[in-house]
């Protein structure tokens, strides 16, 4: 809804929240997300009424011949694209290692980003109205040149410094300032068949943002609804493309990607993982398993073991907390041997400490636990502090669990 209301770009609103966010597209996300991009482009355009997000004179693309110099802005912009995250992560990171109060960081921040507002003013803000100077042609190449470095510099001190912000419009500017030097540069070459400035100042905008967001469909559907030019905006998919494949072989994510991981979350997985993560394990937990106390007798042990289905036994304490786990591979030769059937209990021979699942694990960290540790059975213990045994899970209820929930998504999505 953010989207589509600052841009006056609601297709695109919509397709962003599934691409970057969700990750995937399902109607049963689709619906709410169309309501909130429709409802908030409604708002925005009853307040400021039905105008563009920027001011954008009439430009087009001349001819398919200009398609050389589109992917030579592709591969520019992907490379400005990871200098820019590569700046705000390493800006980040060095803030951390200043030393001082937290509370004196911003105001750091604040003070380098006033000296660049000295000299270039332009850095302040989201970038609407220097990205309107570079659409309309008013900004010369050494300005539009030194606005890129300048607009990363200023962007990167604002997110290391905990200033409240994000990267969506910075990108846009960052791309508009490009395309429109490298514009002015090819005009100058080729003029006879360059489309101009202009039209490279967009395709820039797209190719930059395209490829910090993570989100080449939405970011060509922004520059469509914003044009509504067919053959800019095969440009701009041009461009998009490489600038993506560039960034993503380079850095191999995007900068929302990147927060989430320092925040601790990854959806690099998209789709499957969010499956994985929605399911638990207390709705797939097997509560029958075949367990035994932890003084019962050698005896008791291979009776038990011979006799049972998966080939372990469960140790629990008296209180039924977790001991350990018993399987015939734990019991040595000696094992077999009658004289000590009454000197040996499972105390002995278990082995203590087992991987395990609490009831509310989700399914991601019982895939990973069954595949760190080997075992085709996992216990399942109320929760890690009172170790309470519950029962098992078996891998291959994992993996029927999982194709369950994919069938039911892949339904749901048509």
């Amino acid at each position: 809804a953010a989207v589509a209301a600052s841009f006056n770009a609601p297709i695109a609103g919509a397709l962003f929240a599934h691409e970057v966010v969700v990750g995937h597209f399902a109607m049963s996300a689709f619906a709410p997300i169309v309501i909130a991009s429709v409802v908030g482009t409604i708002v925005s355009r009853v307040y400021f009424g039905d105008f563009p997000a920027f001011s954008i004179s009439e430009h087009s693309l001349n001819s398919f011949l200009e398609f050389p110099a589109v992917i030579g802005l592709g591969i520019a912009s992907g490379v400005i694209a990871i200098l820019f995250m590569r700046s705000a992560m390493l800006t980040e990171d060095l803030m951390q290692k200043v030393p001082g109060p937290q509370w004196a960081k911003p105001a750091f921040g604040g003070f380098l980003l006033g000296a660049i507002a000295l000299v270039f003013p332009q850095v302040l803000g989201v970038g609407y109205d220097a990205t309107d100077l570079a659409l309309n042609l008013e900004l010369s190449i050494s300005l539009l040149i030194a606005l890129v470095a300048m607009k990363i510099l200023a962007t990167s001190i604002c997110i290391g410094s905990g200033w409240g912000g994000g990267v969506f419009t910075p990108a846009l500017m960052i791309g508009a300032m490009l395309g429109g030097a490298y514009g002015i540069i090819v005009t100058d070459i080729s003029p006879e068949l360059s489309s101009g400035p202009g039209a490279y100042t967009i395709i820039g905008m797209g190719a930059v943002a395209a490829a910090v967001l993570g989100a080449p469909i939405s970011t060509t559907l922004i520059v469509f609804e914003l044009t509504d030019d067919y053959p800019l905006t095969i440009a701009v998919m041009l461009a998009v493309v490489i600038s993506n494949v560039v960034s993503q072989q380079f850095l191999g994510k995007s900068f929302f990607n990147w927060q989430l991981e320092r925040a601790g979350l990854d959806l690099k997985g998209g789709f499957e993982t969010a499956l994985l993560r929605s399911i638990r394990v207390h709705k797939l937990v097997n509560r029958d398993s075949e367990t035994v106390g932890v003084g019962a007798l050698l005896q008791e042990l291979r009776s038990k073991l011979q006799a049972s289905e998966t080939g372990e036994l469960f140790v629990l304490k008296e209180n039924g907390e977790l001991f350990g786990t018993i399987t015939l591979a734990d019991l040595s030769d000696a094992a077999f041997d009658h004289d000590v059937d009454n000197l040996i209990n499972a105390g002995d021979v278990a082995r203590v400490h087992p991987p395990i699942l609490d009831l509310f694990d989700d399914l991601e960290t019982a895939n990973k636990v069954i595949r760190d540790s080997g075992e085709h059975y996992i216990a399942v213990v109320e929760n890690h502090e009172t170790m309470k045994f519950i029962g098992t899970l078996h891998e291959t209820e994992v993996m029927s669990a999982y194709n369950k929930a994919l069938v039911a998504a892949r339904h749901e999505e048509h």
